[in-house]
Formats: C-alpha cells, sequence, structure tokens
C-alpha cells in the first residue's frame, strides 16, 4: 500500500495539532478560573492556587512547544500574567 506511510505523516501530524490545541485550551480554562475565582470573591485567588495554576500553565507550555514549536502560546501566556500584574 503505497499510501500508508502518508497516512501515517497525516495522523501524526493531526496528533500533533489535538495535543497543541488541548494545551492551548487548558491555560485558557485555567486563566478563566482566575478570572471568575477573582471576581466571585473580589479578590485575587489564595496565593496557592495562583502557583498551582503556574505550575499548569508551565507544564502545558511545554507540551504545546513539544508538538507545535515556535507558536505565539507563550507570548500570549506572558501576556496574561502582565496584564494580571499592572
Amino acid at each position: 500500500m503505497p499510501n500508508e506511510p502518508m497516512k501515517e505523516k497525516e495522523v501524526t501530524e493531526l496528533l500533533r495539532d489535538l495535543v497543541w490545541l488541548n494545551a492551548v485550551i487548558a491555560t485558557e480554562l485555567i486563566q478563566i478560573t482566575e478570572n471568575s475565582s477573582a471576581l466571585l470573591r473580589k479578590s485575587p485567588p489564595p496565593a496557592s492556587c495562583l502557583r498551582d495554576h503556574q505550575l499548569l500553565r508551565e507544564t502545558a507550555l511545554l507540551i504545546a512547544n513539544r508538538c507545535r514549536p515556535g507558536t505565539a502560546l507563550a507570548e500570549h501566556l506572558t501576556k496574561h500574567q502582565q496584564d494580571k500584574s499592572t
């Protein structure tokens, strides 16, 4: 079957795309959770949550960069962090 190697490459690329997209979704959900918590509490989330969320973001970014290096995700996450500190 001459088409099999191409199909395998397409499946591999699709899986990379899906893993990258899930990492993006994960980081955005973390941000939504923090924003919602801050609104409901009328204050920032607890420091322990912020630390845990930062570790989760870093892990998701590592995964995303492994699948799709050079995307704008790292810059986007940095902007989220800068927006919070101002």
